[in-house]
């Protein structure tokens, strides 16, 4: 029997999403990450802005390179990230002899693992909630031929997305994308990477997301050696990052966006970890906005309060302003799409003029952007 899935949203006054908008020249938008990882630039934004506050005057600015960061991590903080680790999801294939592209999404199981629940169990096969384009081209019952793998659409969701029954299991899917398929780098990267690992970060440890948790580009292995060393823990949470990664808000307001559903596992010893360092006064630090969702998910569902037990489910959770920070008290994050989901967390987080500001700053100062641009860090 399935874990039944539960849902969490804040509901405020109308926001407009236009209050969550700035300007990019295109030419900061990265193509390609910086070698090495850590050598990539930092904007720290300090002063105690945790909860959103606004009007409280101007907060500390400060421009370092990555492997600053040493330097604003103490003894017994707890370093959280994100473990997924993404597959070559896009593939190309047939209908009725017309070309098409298949992006395979994350789907549910019975299974224990986060790993194994990507891919829905269907008797020996699989299924596998996708989106295919061009859309049109899609009729129910319709057989899709990927090179020597074929599958039958299922289902056309309201969303768009379809439902692809394979009948190879969940694993040997995946393995057929890693080996024929392409990664599948957001649209504002025009050049897709030769190699999967330069779309992964370097823990990368459970396969499932077709985006890649981008703030975790920034570490290398003898950072994360070094980091240990100071005495600061670093524990692991997995959320597989899917559909909602490319959507964007296209409504007026926030409280009429339709948040996506994304599977969560947090391990019950680590669980126990965050727990102490939070009943002992230790700071907790998110690296990216997926650990934070993560995090501040599981605890939501909980009613904000602690202890927060292991979990293994979807987690639906937009952070709009007002929201309670219950777990994180700090975030390493990239710098994000204007209007985006993502921006309304971090502006949630450290105010939405402080966040503004910081990226005015970061464009005056030739930042660069989205998924292999510079970092944040926020304290």
């Amino acid at each position: 029997m399935r874990p039944l899935a539960f849902s969490y949203e804040q509901t405020f006054m109308s926001t407009p999403i236009s209050l969550f908008d700035y300007y990019l020249p295109p030419e900061l938008i990265a193509q390609e990450p910086v070698e090495p990882r850590d050598s990539s630039r930092l904007l720290v934004l300090g002063g105690g802005v945790k909860g959103g506050k606004e009007g409280l005057g101007v907060v500390k600015l400060e421009h370092r390179k990555f492997s600053d960061v040493l330097n604003y991590l103490r003894a017994g903080d707890v370093l959280i990230f994100n473990d997924t680790k993404v597959f070559k999801a896009r593939l190309r294939g047939t209908i009725r002899e017309k070309e098409i592209e298949v992006f395979l999404l994350s789907s549910r199981s019975n299974s224990s693992s986060v790993t194994a629940a990507v891919g829905e169990v269907w008797g020996g096969g699989s299924v596998w909630t996708s989106l295919i384009k061009p859309g049109r081209a899609v009729q129910v019952g319709d057989k899709i031929i990927i090179k020597n793998l074929k599958a039958e659409v299922l289902e056309k969701k309201e969303d768009g997305t379809v439902l692809l029954s394979f009948e190879i299991s969940s694993e040997r899917v995946i393995e057929f994308a890693n080996e024929h398929g392409e990664i599948p780098v957001p649209p504002y990267v025009k050049k897709v990477p030769e190699k999967l690992e330069t779309y992964q970060t370097v823990y990368a440890r459970e396969t499932g997301s077709v985006a890649a948790p981008t703030a975790g580009f920034h570490f290398t292995k003898e950072l994360l050696e070094k980091i240990k060393g100071q005495g600061i823990k670093i524990e692991f949470v997995t959320l597989h990052v899917g559909l909602g990664t490319f959507r964007p808000v296209k409504s007026e307001t926030l409280e009429e966006h339709e948040m996506h559903s994304e599977l969560v596992e947090i391990k019950s010893e680590v669980a126990q970890k965050i727990n102490a360092a939070k009943k002992e006064g230790r700071r907790i630090i998110a690296v990216g906005t997926t650990t934070t969702r993560a995090l501040e998910g599981v605890a939501a569902l909980n009613n904000g309060s602690l202890p927060i037990n292991g979990f293994f489910d979807e987690v639906n959770i937009f952070i709009t302003p007002g929201f309670k920070f219950n777990i994180i008290d700090g975030l390493v994050t990239n710098f994000h799409l204007p209007k985006s989901t993502l921006l309304v967390l971090v502006s949630t987080l450290a105010g939405r003029e402080n966040i503004l500001r910081a990226y005015e700053e970061a464009v005056k100062e030739k930042y660069r952007f989205y998924s292999f641009g510079d970092a944040m860090l926020i304290l």
